[in-house]
């Protein structure tokens, strides 16, 4: 039991702290304002994805959240990473671009089968 919550700690908090920085990006950054628009979104899905991220972070980060909403967060996770794999692939960006999706993707996916794992423990 206790390597499993090693396991989903560790990933959570990597997954977390890189959507973080992630929506940060999001929020300062030009080269972000200019990857936005090479996808085709407007500006605000830009800001918005931001805040669901950080919204995301904190509550998978929280202990006393539990059951449906911590599954609806780690669901909304998994469609956020996979729609910014086929983002960057319909955008013809190099397949080195996208893989930072799949890892993201990996270590969401980690993260969630460990928590599951927990639950049954």
């Amino acid at each position: 039991m206790k390597i499993q919550k090693i396991i989903y700690w560790v990933t959570t908090v990597f997954f977390c702290s890189w959507m973080v920085l992630n929506a940060y990006f999001y929020l300062t950054s030009e080269e972000a304002k200019q990857l936005c628009r090479h996808f085709g979104f407007p500006d605000y899905f830009r800001v918005e994805l931001a805040f669901a991220k950080i919204i995301g972070v904190i509550l998978l980060l929280l202990p006393a959240i539990k059951g449906r909403i911590k599954e609806w967060v780690y669901s909304g996770f998994v469609i956020t990473v996979i729609s910014g794999f086929v983002a960057h692939v319909c955008s013809r960006d190099s397949f080195q671009s996208s893989l930072s999706a799949l890892v993201a993707l990996a270590i969401l996916l980690t993260s969630y089968f460990s928590y599951n794992n927990l639950k049954h423990i």
